[in-house]
């Protein structure tokens, strides 16, 4: 994965700089299309990076926890975490973290996903810009650095499906 495109010097980013960071993500399918949450702060300008709905892993709880308490706080949504999918690496200055991502469904399939906030930052800082349903025809139609690696190059959403390791060398 080329980071050269990620802006790690941007004010909002600072309370994860020069840490190392297990992060959770949840893949939710629906209709077609992918629910992502456009992030700030990580490319120049006002410039959205999609990525699914997920967060950082606290001490003390299991990797599933996390990931539904990260999915409630972004995107209100209850859910239920099923198998992992991917594993990634993420390294650019001086923000790292490793990323997994997992399987999830809504606990009420007619739910309406609203776009939550970061408790760790304050209501002016928030990281989250949008919450949007993307096929994969939409994400392909983006530059690549505005799309998460492991969205990258999806032709249709079972391809998200097929487990993937996207470690550097």
């Amino acid at each position: 994965m080329s980071t050269a495109d990620f802006n790690s010097t941007n004010s909002l980013l600072a309370p994860y700089a020069g840490l190392v960071r297990v992060r959770v993500g949840g893949i939710l399918v629906r209709d077609g299309a992918i629910l992502l949450a456009a992030h700030r702060g990580l490319l120049p300008g006002d410039t959205p990076f999609w990525s699914p709905p997920g967060g950082g892993w606290a001490f003390g709880e299991s990797l599933k926890q996390a990931l539904q308490r990260e999915f409630s706080e972004e995107t209100g949504l209850a859910v239920r975490v099923g198998r992992q999918l991917h594993l990634h690496e993420f390294r650019h200055d001086n923000l790292q973290a490793l990323e997994i991502f997992f399987e999830v469904a809504p606990d009420d399939p007619a739910a309406t996903p609203r776009l939550g906030h970061d408790p760790e930052h304050a209501a002016d800082a928030q990281l989250l810009a949008e919450l949007a349903w993307r096929t994969p025809r939409q994400l392909l139609a983006l530059p690549p650095a505005q799309v998460h690696p492991v969205l990258r190059g999806l032709l249709s959403t079972d391809d998200i499906f097929v487990p993937q390791v996207l470690l550097h060398p």
